[in-house]
């Protein structure tokens, strides 16, 4: 009989914000915006909770945004500080296990079935952890666990900021149950509509639908949905070095045909994952753009360039060209994403690959 696994998804709260509060003590209790100045036509790309209960989110126009909040506080980012912290916290789940899958510089799973610390509790790992993470760094995280990923996931925003959620197999049904089908993994906005639409709302109606009229309106993905309701997710943990490639996606909460407002918003996700390359000591060759425009159509465009990086500001010089091979602009976007991939040579080594005559 194979064991059941133990599954820790750890989530930052407000990450960004956190540190700029943190680094800076009168800004505690104040609403912190990290992103572009309202006068430039910047975007949020992240905000304390303070700034959330005014309504404001990532990729809202600082513009708005300062209207919502003017005592709102904007800063503008340092990746350098994130990615320090970032490294800090890596080094934490490291001491519990090797099994982590890094999701972004703030987000991670973590398989603890069996750990460095031989704890026989999920629970009071994560437990460890959190506290771990607040002594070295002085940020808060929540955490949830659970027997797979998907359940974790949930559990980790379930309580947040600062909350600790546990989903035991005993408790899964009841949970999975009365869970809106917009938490399911893989249900966007789209999907969600066109399930309420069929009168599919929480868990408990995927299960009464049945697997083969889920297939029927949602195609392969109807088996994965129906199987997530019966609390079924056989993904494993990956940790990083299985890891092909760096993306960040964001759904915008209106969509925009400005495209300086785009680079803007696809600078952050680039420096995003330029923090999150170098994090990790990786580098990649291949940088991919990634639209969805306001009616779900999605196309993404690539560039493999001759030498790997990890750099940014090397990523955003190629994206205003792979923006020009849209139709951005004339046709209003609702999604933006950007990924790396191509990571080092054959080997699997992410700093691995041909270098040019004459070495250097």
């Amino acid at each position: 009989m194979q064991r059941m696994r133990k599954i820790i998804h750890i989530d930052m709260d407000a990450f960004y914000a956190s540190i700029e509060q943190r680094d800076r003590p009168e800004l505690k209790g104040r609403p912190v915006i990290v992103g572009g100045r309202p006068g430039e036509r910047g975007v949020v790309a992240a905000c304390s909770y303070e700034a959330r209960r005014y309504g404001i989110h990532s990729a809202m126009s600082s513009s708005l945004a300062k209207r919502l909040c003017p005592q709102a506080v904007f800063l503008p980012p340092r990746f350098e500080a994130y990615t320090e912290a970032s490294e800090q916290i890596r080094a934490i789940f490291h001491e519990y296990t090797d099994l982590v899958e890094p999701l972004s510089l703030d987000e991670a799973y973590l398989d603890v079935t069996v750990n460095k610390k031989g704890l026989s509790s999920a629970s009071q790992a994560a437990r460890e952890i959190l506290e771990r993470i607040k002594a070295v760094t002085g940020l808060s995280a929540s955490a949830g666990v659970s027997y797979n990923k998907f359940l974790a996931k949930v559990a980790s925003d379930f309580r947040k900021p600062g909350g600790l959620t546990v989903i035991t197999p005993e408790k899964a049904t009841a949970f999975i149950d009365a869970l809106p089908v917009g938490k399911f993994f893989g249900v966007g906005k789209v999907t969600a509509r066109r399930m309420l639409e069929l009168g599919i709302r929480t868990g408990a109606d995927l299960k009464r639908f049945g697997e083969e009229g889920l297939i029927r309106c949602f195609g392969r993905s109807g088996s994965f949905f129906y199987h997530m309701a019966h609390g079924e997710d056989p993904r494993p943990v990956e940790p990083e070095w299985v890891r092909k490639s760096y993306g960040r996606e964001t759904t915008l909460r209106e969509d925009i045909t400005d495209r300086s407002k785009m680079l803007e918003i696809l600078e952050e996700l680039a420096c995003d994952v330029a923090a999150t390359l170098k994090v990790d000591g990786a580098l990649g060759r291949t940088i991919t753009l990634k639209l969805k425009y306001f009616d779900f159509t999605s196309i993404t465009r690539s560039i493999t360039l001759p030498a790997p990086t990890d750099d940014a500001a090397e990523i955003m010089l190629h994206i205003p060209g792979l923006l020009d091979r849209t139709e951005a602009g004339q046709r209003a976007v609702r999604l933006l994403g950007l990924a790396v991939s191509g990571l080092g040579g054959e080997e699997g080594n992410p700093r691995a690959w041909q270098l040019k005559l004459p070495f250097s």
